[in-house]
């Protein structure tokens, strides 16, 4: 299903704005965990801590959902097609896997939150989980890179799906130069 050309470019603006958005705020929350893990201030990384349960929940989850929807209808409604080219099916691979772990991740962000906001938490208290938010938070900020990247060079490579498709059109225009070749021999 192929769109006008004013709803695709409506479309992409709310993809690359939402997949921005989704980058911006996982930086932010990455801030917040290094801020969080290696700050002196025990206040300091309370109030982290707590921004980050906040962030994730009201902002990042969101706009993982939102930029895996609105990737959905740009490939359904586009030329490029969702499972026809590696590059969109790879995007579309990262960012579901991405939005799992998220979820996931968003448990250990609530355990973190909620320790913090029973104690002020001292330098080794949940070492673990806290250098875990790190870890997850840069991992996160890499796959979004990636998937922005894939987006930019397109690189080449057309699924056997595709492959079928693009086959499909070369037929079926071959076969109307045909009739029209036909027609105006008649």
């Amino acid at each position: 299903m192929a769109m006008s050309a004013g709803l695709r470019k409506l479309a992409l603006t709310a993809h690359v704005s939402v997949s921005v958005g989704w980058l911006g705020s996982v930086v932010v929350f990455l801030v917040l965990a290094v801020a969080g893990l290696t700050g002196q201030d025990a206040q300091r990384a309370h109030g982290a801590y707590l921004a980050m349960e906040a962030t994730g929940w009201y902002v990042i989850v969101p706009l993982a959902f939102a930029s895996l929807l609105t990737g959905l209808v740009q490939s359904l409604g586009t030329p490029w097609g969702m499972l026809r080219h590696y590059w969109v099916l790879a995007k579309l691979v990262l960012t579901v896997v991405a939005t799992f772990l998220l979820l996931l991740h968003m448990q250990v962000a609530d355990h973190v939150a909620d320790a913090a906001a029973r104690t002020l938490l001292s330098g080794s208290d949940l070492d673990g989980m806290r250098v875990q938010l790190v870890f997850d938070a840069a991992a996160a900020v890499v796959v979004l890179l990636t998937t922005t990247a894939l987006s930019i060079y397109k690189p080449r490579g057309i699924t056997r799906y595709g492959w079928r498709v693009q086959q499909r059109r070369t037929e079926r225009a071959a076969g109307g130069v045909k009739d029209t070749a036909a027609a105006a021999q008649a």
